[in-house]
């Protein structure tokens, strides 16, 4: 699924404020990460398989489940797209060992497994885990 114009840009408006991010699970769906290399934000993508991201990404191979965390270590935020269930409290915890924020939406009607405020954007409901 690709984001539509207006849902891509409130993400990276929101993720905006962040100077280092990285995405997790990024997939074949590197459209946020490729808006935020172009505001000038730092970006690194990560998945379990390898992938092509866009010009001014970071690719690294990685597991959020068994992190390297020199992989996350300087993030200011950690996002992820359509995180299943399973991912958040692993994900979250790699947030706080690297003192980054945890932002991430979910497929259809998942719900968050971690505790959250809901930040509703045109298309999309952006999850922002609590500290």
């Amino acid at each position: 699924m690709v984001y539509s114009r207006r849902t891509l840009e409130a993400i990276c408006d929101y993720l905006n404020g962040y100077d280092r991010v990285v995405e997790v699970g990024v997939g074949r769906r590197c459209d946020v990460a490729a808006a935020l290399a172009k505001r000038g934000i730092s970006v690194t993508a990560t998945d379990v398989h390898p992938r092509e991201v866009p010009d001014g990404v970071r690719f690294v191979e990685d597991d959020v489940v068994d992190p390297d965390l020199e992989v996350y270590a300087g993030a200011d935020a950690i996002f992820a797209r359509n995180l299943p269930p399973e991912l958040h409290r692993p994900t979250l915890a790699v947030a706080r060992r690297v003192d980054a924020d945890v932002l991430f939406t979910t497929l259809g009607g998942d719900q968050p497994a971690v505790p959250v405020r809901r930040e509703t954007l045109p298309g999309e409901t952006l999850y922002v885990a609590d500290p």
